[in-house]
């Protein structure tokens, strides 16, 4: 169970950086127009929104499941990361596909993303292993 938290916390924050850093920069630069990346980068936040939450979710009901065998429990970085993609999602992306403010409703959007990466991160940062900490065991033989 440890491994997985860590396999999602690792997905969550990895498809985050490879979608808002380098998929969606590079469609402004690549696509004919701004309003042809501007429709695709739209689509793409919002499947990363969606992957975002269910890693988030599942990312809980693990914590919960390791709570209940012995005192892990789930982290508010999880919680304020999912809160930034549904924001995100149903409040802000409303507004920027309308083009309504376009200045304001980028940039809160940007700052929830930027947000929702920092959540990530900080989640992955503490599942992972301290060298002379515990560690998680590599071994093909360990079943979670």
């Amino acid at each position: 169970m440890a491994r997985l938290q860590v396999f999602l916390a690792a997905l969550w924050w990895g498809s985050l950086c490879a979608v808002g850093f380098m998929v969606v920069p590079l469609l402004f630069v690549h696509l004919d127009t701004p309003a042809m990346a501007g429709q695709m980068a739209a689509k793409l936040f919002t499947a990363q929104s969606w992957l975002s939450l269910v890693c988030g979710l599942l990312l809980l009901v693990v914590a919960k499941r390791l709570d209940q065998e012995g005192g892990h429990t789930p982290s508010p970085w999880v919680i304020a990361g999912m809160l930034c993609a549904l924001l995100m999602e149903v409040a802000v992306k409303p507004h920027i596909v309308a083009r309504d403010n376009m200045v304001l409703w980028h940039n809160l959007g940007t700052a929830l993303y930027v947000l929702q990466w920092v959540c990530a991160g900080k989640t992955l940062w503490a599942l992972c292993p301290v060298r002379g900490g515990p560690a998680v065991d590599a071994s093909p033989a360990q079943t979670d």
